[in-house]
């Protein structure tokens, strides 16, 4: 038959119209089902964000790179994230499609560009669901722990087995098993346990917060700014940061320029918001509510950030969180320990985990709407984009899950976490300069939404 039916061969510089790509959502075979408010995209943005690095990136950044002005770093990570989210923010709302920074670069640059940016936010989405899926596993294992220990049970054994060079995680497999289905129900209904599995995480982080802020002593935050170290201590090449190298200074820990540095780890902090843009086809009114979601949950990721980097710096002296001799990192169970709250671990290990849960699911979420995307554009076999009775597309979900499972079982983690962060500079440049090209190409567009 014709191969064309199934996946049309690629043009370089084609572009789809705004008109055809809004029209092609029509189609019933490949229908996505509208039931998503501005809340929800809010849920699903702080869902993805807020994960175990709240609880871990701020401790050690503090003590290695910063100093207690790891709350400038943050609010500068924020600011930065603002500006691209303002400019996926206007897309989403000229563009209401599935597939994110995909779709936006197909009206703008191209099926060539298209193509590599779909690629990229697939592998970015899919790595990044891997290492948090084994990372979700860590945690699991660290609560079952304090529940034996709590209830006086026999410790419970490994939830791995390996067979030859294979690793399979048992908890693991579940974990994207459970997501899987949850996501093949309906889109609904995963914004409804989403909503319910953040709210536990984020009134873990309320707790952290609130009693953390007892145990404050001012002078810890004095020097704001620690002197910049010279001489090895400073670090140099890979743990030196590009600004600093470029304009001669000694290196990259405290001073200004460790606050700039410190501002460039923790920017991977609050990266995920971009996945609610991938739902912008799912939502009611998006031309209104894609953007309010997107900057709404930018804003109370922003507070939580900034919250406990306060109580954090006030709870220990910055020089306390610093690596251990033998490797070992920081985390706010650190600084709790320090004040004698050891009961913190607890709860602090059970928010990573309800985090983590979270982070899987909308990670997934946003893989399968790219890949459904470009399935439905034809750059991938079509019948993958048919969508189920709960419109929903019900092949892609399980293709991702399958996908994301051998990932996490058969390749080495921290290979995979140096992989993460690949796509995202790339995306967030294709998707403000599209907007530059779009209200210069088009600028009859209605835009729900637009920078300022």
């Amino acid at each position: 038959g014709d191969l064309t039916e199934y996946i049309r061969p690629m043009t370089r510089w084609r572009t789809k119209t705004v008109e055809q790509t809004i029209a092609d959502t029509d189609d019933p075979d490949t229908r996505l089902r509208k039931s998503l408010t501005w809340w929800d995209l809010t849920v699903f943005g702080v869902s993805v964000v807020v994960g175990a690095g709240i609880f871990t990136v701020t401790a050690s950044t503090a003590g290695n790179i910063t100093g207690p002005a790891i709350i400038v770093s943050f609010l500068i990570a924020a600011v930065t994230c603002g500006l691209a989210a303002l400019c996926y923010a206007e897309f989403a709302s000229t563009l209401p499609v599935a597939g994110s920074a995909y779709t936006f670069s197909y009206a703008t640059f191209g099926e060539f560009v298209a193509w590599i940016i779909g690629w990229d936010l697939i592998l970015e989405f899919a790595v990044a669901a891997a290492v948090v899926a084994d990372g979700w596993s860590s945690y699991l294992n660290t609560v079952l722990g304090h529940l034996c220990r709590w209830a006086e049970w026999p410790p419970i054994g490994s939830l791995t087995s390996t067979f030859g060079l294979v690793r399979i995680n048992w908890s693991t497999l579940g974990i994207i098993a459970v997501v899987c289905v949850l996501l093949i129900l309906g889109t609904r209904l995963s914004s409804m346990v989403s909503a319910v599995i953040t709210a536990i995480k984020v009134t873990v982080v309320l707790i952290v917060v609130i009693v953390g802020a007892f145990y404050i002593t001012p002078d810890n935050y004095r020097p704001f700014i620690p002197p910049s170290e010279t001489g090895e201590a400073a670090g140099s090449g890979m743990d030196q940061s590009l600004f600093s190298m470029l304009t001669g200074a000694a290196g990259s820990h405290y001073g200004l320029y460790g606050v700039l540095a410190g501002a460039s780890i923790v920017f991977f902090a609050f990266i995920g918001f971009d996945v609610v843009a991938t739902t912008a086809e799912e939502t009611k009114e998006p031309q209104r509510d894609v953007a309010k979601g997107i900057l709404a949950s930018l804003a109370v990721v922003t507070v939580l950030y900034v919250a406990v980097s306060i109580v954090l710096s006030g709870m220990v002296p910055y020089t306390e969180l610093k690596n251990g001799p033998d490797g070992k990192h920081a985390n706010l169970a650190t600084a709790f320990a320090a004040n004698g709250v050891h009961w913190a671990a607890t709860v602090i290990s059970i928010g990573a985990l309800a985090g983590l849960t979270t982070v899987v699911m909308v990670l997934v979420l946003g893989q399968t709407r790219v890949l459904f995307a470009m399935s439905r554009d034809g750059l991938l076999p079509r019948p993958l984009a048919k969508t189920g009775p709960h419109g929903t597309p019900v092949r892609i979900t399980v293709l991702v899950a399958v996908l994301v499972a051998v990932s996490a079982s058969v390749f080495p983690i921290d290979k995979l976490e140096e992989m993460v962060n690949v796509g995202t500079l790339f995306a967030f440049i294709l998707v403000s300069a599209g907007v530059i090209v779009l209200r210069r190409s088009r600028p009859d567009l209605e835009r729900g939404f637009t920078v300022p």
